[in-house]
């Protein structure tokens, strides 16, 4: 990858003000110091999106996204940071240089790019010949389906030829070497017939990531012949894991979920009939790749499979892998239909939206499924089943939704709610199930699902409250320093603002980048927008800043001393002393706010 210069990645970052930037993707309204709006990384109807001019950093206090502009830009567009650079570069007029990147990484840049236009020509051909004599038979499939001429222009749809060499001599012709057209996957060679086109004799559909450029096809056979659809290998360009079929299209939807089908056609036919939210694996099983490109655009997931045995149990894979990635999970019922596209052609749009509305619940789908293993016309069977559901049951680690399931599950299969309860007690007794909460990477201990610590709070609010009113540093500068941050994510943002502070140069967009993770990067916009609680008077203000100071000056004399060892006795406890009778001082001085 191409590494720049500090000083060009802030001067990027200073020519794209966040705001402008983010006005191009969400409608946000100015109140107060911020500009808010409807979040476009989960649904929500109140608008919990803030973007700081102030701080050039954005945060939703609903999900917890947040960071720098760059960021926004990973987020949502799914672009690496390099990417986001770009995009933010040529938005500014501003010119990256090209001598940054190392020969071989420009090398490996360029091949890329030459198989990514070897795909786009190759897309242009197949359009093409749709379009001539030699690709009726596959115009008059489409026409079959009741695709319309916008939706073959929308997707790009298009045709091989029936002579297995066409698009490597067209591909020739325009220049490009069989090195790029076999790793691009779109021609094959052997030593009993050379060189011929990977795909001939098919439907083609062109497969677009989701900045809208071909990385590979999907082609169906017309007449005889297998397999009855022929994907793109593998490639430099081509992850089938952590692609989706549509998704160009669909995050752009306001819809609130995205239709997760299985195929090409599906996704067509929801689009065409207004359902501009769906998309499909591409001839693989769904993977937590394909979870986690989802979670970018969506929080909830309606699956819509086939109605029939394949259909269910790819639906019973999925959901789990969707739960793990954190995304909620329903599943459409197209019975009396097999498929979405059979379904709307029988009943139309409107009936199948009123099937997303009614959309089952994924664990309670799990169960109905699971039922269906049992007898329950025998007591033994029955018993067998409910004793299997309430180990499901023991999937939920928190008390009050396990307790909401259970609720649901008993009404369902007419049974007591307290009878269910103590049967998944029973279970979790008998095995072991009940999953114990984990402890935070800081080591503080959750307890309970939502809140965070007192301590980690009052960190928060005194970085907040600094990065907001910088004048407030020679006050505590005394007092604080950045070891007396316990939360580690808290210390190193301390770390980074602290020495802004003492060169008098703030600049809070420049921390997220000190951070590689995304995660790490969320939790830095959170640091920095902790809510400041409204004081009427200067003197109030001033004692609410010593009373935090005294909070985390106490926090930190408590882990000297649980933390006290044999080794260094002598250095801690003069450390340990010199902080007690800063403690002591601390409590009775009275603040003096600057004007």
């Amino acid at each position: 990858m191409p590494y720049y210069a500090d000083e060009l990645v802030e001067e990027v970052r200073s020519a794209n003000d966040i705001v402008d930037v983010i006005a191009g993707y969400v409608r946000l309204q100015k109140k107060g110091n911020s500009h808010f709006g409807l979040c476009p990384f989960h649904n929500e109807k109140t608008a919990s999106f803030s973007v700081s001019q102030d701080k050039q950093m954005y945060y939703c206090f609903g999900c917890g996204a947040g960071g720098n502009v760059f960021t926004f830009l990973m987020q949502y567009e799914n672009f690496t940071f390099q990417e986001a650079l770009k995009a933010l570069a040529d938005r500014a007029g501003i010119r990256l240089p090209e001598q940054e990147m190392t020969e071989q990484a420009k090398k490996a840049s360029d091949y890329r790019a030459r198989l990514m236009e070897a795909n786009r020509e190759a897309g242009r051909y197949y359009y093409m010949v749709l379009r001539s004599d030699r690709g009726a038979r596959a115009l008059d499939y489409f026409h079959k389906r009741n695709l319309t001429d916008d939706t073959l222009r929308k997707f790009g749809l298009g045709s091989c030829d029936r002579y297995r060499d066409s698009l490597y001599r067209y591909l020739k012709s325009k220049g490009y070497e069989d090195t790029v057209l076999r790793d691009a996957g779109l021609t094959v060679f052997d030593e009993k017939r050379g060189a011929h086109d990977r795909f001939w004799n098919r439907a083609m559909f062109p497969i677009m990531n989701v900045h809208s450029k071909i990385i590979g096809f999907g082609g169906r056979v017309m007449g005889e012949g297998e397999p009855k659809y022929l994907n793109s290998p593998e490639t430099q360009i081509f992850d089938k894991s952590r692609n989706l079929y549509g998704l160009h299209l669909a995050r752009h939807s306001r819809r609130p979920q995205i239709l997760l089908c299985e195929g090409y056609m599906d996704v067509i036919a929801l689009h065409q009939a207004g359902f501009d939210h769906a998309v499909a694996s591409l001839g693989t099983s769904f993977t937590s790749g394909h979870a986690s490109l989802l979670k970018r655009y969506t929080k909830e997931v309606c699956l819509t499979f086939d109605s029939d045995g394949a259909g269910v149990k790819a639906a019973l894979r999925a959901i789990p892998i969707l739960k793990e990635a954190g995304l909620s999970a329903r599943v459409i019922s197209l019975k009396p239909y097999k498929d979405p596209d059979e379904f709307i052609k029988a009943l139309g749009a409107q009936a199948y939206e009123e099937r997303i509305l009614q959309a089952e619940n994924s664990f309670l789908f799990e169960i109905r499924i699971l039922e269906q293993n049992y007898n329950m016309d025998d007591p033994q069977g029955k018993t067998a089943f409910y004793q299997e559901a309430a180990r499901k049951l023991l999937e939920f680690p928190e008390a009050v939704e396990r307790n909401t399931y259970i609720e649901a599950v008993a009404s369902k299969y007419g049974l007591g709610f307290d009878d269910l309860r103590r049967l998944v007690g029973r279970v979790s007794l008998q095995e072991g199930m009940v999953k114990r909460p984990e402890p935070l990477k800081s080591g503080v201990r959750r307890q309970e699902a939502g809140k965070e610590s007192g301590i980690r709070k009052s960190q928060k609010l005194l970085l907040t409250w600094l990065s907001e009113e910088p004048a407030l540093y020679p006050v505590i500068r005394a007092y604080i320093t950045p070891e007396d941050f316990s939360d580690e994510i808290c210390r190193q943002a301390a770390d980074v603002l602290f020495a802004q502070l003492e060169n008098g140069n703030v600049n809070l967009a420049q921390i997220p980048d000190c951070f590689e993770s995304m995660e790490e990067q969320r939790e830095i916009a959170a640091v920095f927008h902790e809510t400041i609680r409204e004081v009427q008077t200067k003197e109030a203000r001033a004692r609410a800043l010593k009373d935090t100071i005294v909070k985390l000056k106490e926090n930190h004399l408590r882990i000297l001393n649980e933390n006290s060892s044999p080794d260094g006795m002598q250095e801690r406890f003069q450390q340990m002393l010199g902080e007690k009778k800063m403690l002591e001082q601390l409590r009775k001085k009275e603040f003096y706010l600057p004007e």
